[in-house]
């Protein structure tokens, strides 16, 4: 969902390039074709479908939810039924790219898994990975990715889809570990501001994988 934004095409471009079937999830079914059919040329594939949201997260195994902000709540909301059973992957990050600041209160993660309940495994990944560095698809992601979910087993998953996108993977607790996974998007995104980067991440030293 939100698939036919710059970090949804990005994770599904790698994704696409690593043998998974994707679909391009999004408000418009027609966005979605027109995402999906690029995708397709730019990954050299043609396992790249697209669908309205509803449809595309029925098909889905897994979900990726990708969409702005201001917007996750809402979305979610809207297929609620549909991700019963499934696993929710929460790329988001309350942060503001024009005065970036740590959020406050619950992480994204919790506040989704608190509206679906616990027939939807809630993980939250890739808040920090940044959107131009996933389309550069020839060259090494430098960004590491911190997976938090109260499901272990939920997290080995998701932690082993970022492996299959070019990406280290860290298993780093339970949904309200996320908070601080969102603030560091705050970091990266004033340090690339500062440095005039747009693919600036974060990189794990130290634990032995």
């Amino acid at each position: 969902m939100g698939g036919t934004g710059k970090e949804g095409t990005g994770l599904g471009l790698r994704w696409a390039r690593a043998g998974y079937r994707v679909i391009i999830g999004s408000r418009s079914a027609e966005r979605a074709a027109q995402a999906a059919a690029d995708m397709n040329a730019l990954a050299g594939v043609t396992t790249v479908e697209g669908a309205e949201n509803g449809a595309a997260v029925q098909a889905a195994s897994l979900v990726v939810l990708t969409v702005p902000p201001d917007a996750q709540i809402a979305t979610l909301a809207g297929v609620k039924d549909l991700l019963r059973g499934k696993i929710l992957v929460d790329a988001t990050a309350r942060v503001d790219y024009r005065d970036p600041k740590p959020p406050q209160g619950q992480s994204s993660g919790r506040l989704a898994q608190a509206l679906l309940g616990p027939e939807v495994r809630v993980v939250a990944a890739f808040q920090n990975v940044p959107a131009h560095a996933l389309k550069q698809l020839d060259h090494e992601l430098a960004s590491d990715v911190l997976v938090c979910s109260d499901d272990a087993e939920a997290r080995a998953v998701v932690a082993a889809l970022a492996q299959a996108a070019g990406m280290q993977a860290y298993e780093a607790g339970g949904l309200d570990n996320g908070l601080v996974v969102e603030g560091l998007t705050a970091l990266i995104i004033a340090m690339n501001k500062r440095y005039k980067s747009k693919t600036g991440g974060l990189r794990i030293s130290g634990i032995a994988r």
